[in-house]
């Protein structure tokens, strides 16, 4: 069910040669940009009849407006089921404690008498928030990306998910229940590419974002690709990976319960394991074969998750060669499952979020641990954070200085600008004296 590749023996690779050794989907970016670019086009001359076009076009709903009514929003919390609505409250209530520990303040350094450097951090102003539709539904998503941009103090919030045909042209009601909870009433039944689209021009009844964040399937990949440097972006989010870190002391049982729970995302979800263990290997794939016969989405989800390319048990030597390994791969999602995780897991670089042990399931994260779940795929957690309340904040330096603060430093700003062939920035600097600025003063 799920293959092998076995780095035991000789030395790993390093840097490119041992990425290239590891399991990863096929998804290609630059391909889906030359067929959203129409589409964004059209929203961009177009409006509110271009979402109303593909909507008919994509999700089969004839709309007559995009925009979601109040009323909708408000019923949609009224008929949610009360258990749902208990695991949604506590989900937002847990992740506010973590979001609001990651606030900002302005800080001033003074760096010589007289002169100062000040870094305030300001919200962006607007934010399109995108909650997908597709093959599941995700309030959660709701929560990880209005949670942390209200915390950052964004003072206008909008949402976009896909119009659903058996709701009748809205959104699903738990999508529109999460953001009565989260008080976000401002949410438009646009889904893919054309509410990325949506939200980097404006349209009739949306005003344009400075931003757009949340989680999407290829088209919204490749709309954000094509907006960036127009709006800013979180990231263009490929298929969900898990990648698990275990030694002889993992339980079988929970590492595939672990890897199927990624797998039933999506036939191009990654579901990898390494470890050193070849009889936990063993046991894992016994247990994947049971578990996943008793599973939900079996044929068209984790099945081809699970077979495919981008899944794989990954044996190495031992728990440090294993590290490395992980740190190649820089999973969205990593957990340890090994003897003493905690100090393991202390020495990962890179990975979008770390779940340590057998109590910290990458489940929990997705829903109710306070951490956010809007991480980066594909190997971008060598270079690249989640989603958190900094993803919403600009830092803008301020420069305070007097008169005497700069004649000490002009000398040095005359000389740089001078090396860099640049001498009206110099002259900018003596324009300021009524005297020729002296060697070393």
């Amino acid at each position: 069910m799920i293959s092998r590749i076995d780095l035991r023996g000789d030395a790993l690779p390093e840097g490119p040669a041992l990425r290239d050794l590891l399991p990863r989907a096929d998804f290609d970016v630059a391909a889906a940009l030359e067929k959203v670019r129409p589409i964004c086009e059209a929203v961009h001359h177009r409006g509110d009849a271009a979402l109303i076009d593909f909507a008919e076009k994509f999700d089969g709903v004839k709309l007559d407006q995009v925009r979601v009514p109040a009323s909708a929003i408000a019923r949609a919390l009224e008929e949610l089921d009360p258990a749902v609505r208990a695991a949604l409250e506590e989900s937002i209530r847990r992740a506010r404690l973590v979001h609001r520990a990651q606030r900002r303040e302005t800080h001033t350094t003074q760096v010589v008498p007289g002169g100062s450097v000040t870094e305030k951090w300001v919200p962006v102003e607007r934010v399109g928030l995108y909650a997908p539709g597709g093959r599941s539904v995700y309030p959660s998503s709701v929560v990880m990306n209005a949670v942390p941009a209200q915390e950052a103090g964004v003072g206008s919030i909008a949402l976009a998910s896909p119009a659903q045909a058996d709701f009748g042209g809205l959104p699903h009601p738990t999508i529109l229940a999460a953001c009565a909870l989260l008080g976000v009433d401002e949410v438009y039944a646009a889904g893919g590419a054309t509410a990325v689209a949506m939200f980097a021009h404006g349209t009739e009844s949306c005003p344009p974002a400075n931003m757009v964040t949340g989680p999407g399937n290829i088209w919204v990949a490749a709309a954000k690709r094509y907006f960036t440097g127009k709006i800013g972006i979180d990231a263009e989010a490929g298929p969900t990976e898990i990648a698990v870190l275990a030694d002889s002391t993992a339980d079988p049982v929970h590492v595939a319960s672990d890897l199927i729970s990624q797998a039933e995302h999506d036939p191009l979800a990654a579901s990898v394991l390494v470890t050193d263990s070849a009889e936990l290997a063993d046991a894992v794939e016994k247990e994947l074969a049971a578990q996943v016969a008793a599973s939900k989405h079996v044929d068209d989800r984790i099945v081809p998750a699970l077979t495919g390319k981008q899944s794989a048990i990954v044996l190495v030597d031992g728990v440090e060669e294993g590290l490395r390994v992980v740190d190649a791969y820089g999973a969205e999602h990593l957990e340890i499952q090994t003897a003493d995780a905690t100090a393991v897991a202390g020495r990962v670089k890179n990975a979008g979020a770390i779940f340590i042990g057998p109590w910290a399931p990458v489940s929990l994260g997705d829903y109710a641990a306070g951490s956010n779940h809007v991480l980066p795929t594909g190997g971008c957690a060598c270079h690249s954070s989640g989603l958190s309340v900094q993803s919403f904040l600009r830092g803008i330096h301020i420069v305070d200085y007097t008169r005497d603060a700069l004649a000490e430093v002009a000398h040095h700003v005359v000389t740089l600008a001078e090396a860099e062939d640049l001498p009206a920035h110099g002259a900018a600097i003596k324009a300021r004296f009524d005297w020729k600025v002296p060697e070393g003063k």
